[in-house]
């Protein structure tokens, strides 16, 4: 990740840097600007390390670019898709689609005046 940044731009912030904090200081700044970035990477390295222990020997085994969610497109997902042969249908599956017969409906209860519907009190 290089966040935008070419050499021409790296150049100029140090340069505009040089000019803020002066020849005398520079040492200190660059000094204390390694630290920082020795420390990130340390930072890094240790969580790195961490994930690997708590996460176990299978994290090596994990195919990362697999997971990149930038590689699905979904034009070529549709396109794959719709372009893909059909698979013929296996005698199983036809057989598997097929229903059971139903048995045949009632005729649904008449409500009358004697023949009240069911009533529940506690319903709202």
């Amino acid at each position: 990740m290089t966040f935008g940044l070419t050499f021409e731009k790296l150049l100029l912030i140090g340069l505009i840097a040089v000019l803020i904090i002066g020849p005398e200081r520079l040492p200190r700044a660059a000094e204390s600007f390694a630290r920082l970035v020795r420390k990130a990477g340390e930072y890094l390295r240790d969580t790195k390390s961490r994930m690997r222990e708590e996460m176990g020997p299978e994290l090596d085994d994990v195919d990362w670019r697999k997971l990149d969610p930038r590689q699905y497109d979904p034009r070529r997902i549709i396109r794959d898709a719709l372009f893909e042969e059909p698979q013929p249908a296996t005698p199983a599956a036809v057989a598997a689609t097929i229903a059971e017969p139903v048995a045949p409906r009632t005729a649904p209860p008449v409500f009358d005046a004697q023949n009240r519907p069911p009533f529940d009190s506690e319903a709202t």
